[in-house]
């Protein structure tokens, strides 16, 4: 075979294998979507919801923003208290009062009949809980009057559930939570009715009882010590 065939026959079979990976991958059927018509509901929902939340958010920066150049212009001094007052709400480090909805946690009226004694939550059913309320738009969330904020853990420590490093006390015991509006205690009281928490409080012997919302609700602030590890106050020109 002289140099001209060789060519030719490599020129072929790059040519051979090209056809067969298209034709392999016309053939080869793509992975059909089996979710019935109400699961893509819920997921269209699901997408909405989060859309309204990003918009609200984005209106309410809009605001803030247009409120602090107008002060700014006005009185700079101003304008900074203001700006650190909203950083300490948002922070949590400021009692909350506004609308929300309490919840009441129980030992089941199964295990008082059977004399099994008062069960103590756990840290993983106090954050299936959490992971509920946080799917709607809350401001504060209160647990046996320990206020949340971010760095907040719930942990179990020498056998006992604690928050904030504070043991929760044995039920009965309440977590409050604020919202903005009324409307937004409303879906939230809604969720949570609708969805199985309740249930995998019953199988831990303790009932969830979920309150009407209120249009004045107190959750103190958080009264500890944070530790900053990377912000330092500037150095005075």
């Amino acid at each position: 075979m002289n140099r001209a065939q060789l060519r030719f026959t490599i020129i072929l079979l790059i040519i051979g294998l090209m056809v067969s990976i298209q034709f392999n991958t016309i053939k080869t059927p793509q992975s059909r979507d089996t979710r019935d018509v109400w699961e893509i509901r819920r997921e269209l929902s699901k997408e909405m919801q989060l859309h309204s939340e990003l918009l609200k958010e984005i209106r309410s920066a809009n605001e803030t923003l247009g409120k602090y150049e107008n002060i700014q212009s006005e009185s700079p001094e101003e304008a900074l208290r203001e700006t650190v007052m909203n950083l300490r709400e948002a922070a949590g480090l400021t009692e909350f009062t506004g609308p929300g909805l309490v919840m009441v946690i129980r030992p089941s009226i199964e295990s008082m009949a059977t004399g099994a004694g008062i069960a103590t939550i756990s840290p993983e059913l106090l954050n299936r809980l959490l992971n509920e309320i946080n799917r709607y738009r809350n401001q504060a969330v209160g647990i046996d009057e320990r206020r949340l904020i971010p760095f907040s853990a719930i942990r179990d420590i020498n056998g006992e559930t604690t928050v904030n490093g504070l043991p929760v006390r044995t039920p009965p015991f309440e977590i409050k939570v604020g919202t903005g509006t009324m409307e937004e205690a409303r879906q939230l009281y809604n969720a949570l009715h609708a969805s199985n928490i309740a249930d995998d409080f019953f199988i831990d012997n303790l009932t969830l009882d979920i309150k009407e919302p209120v249009s004045q609700l107190n959750i103190p602030a958080y009264d500890q010590p944070i530790e900053n590890k990377f912000l330092f106050e500037a150095e005075k020109e």
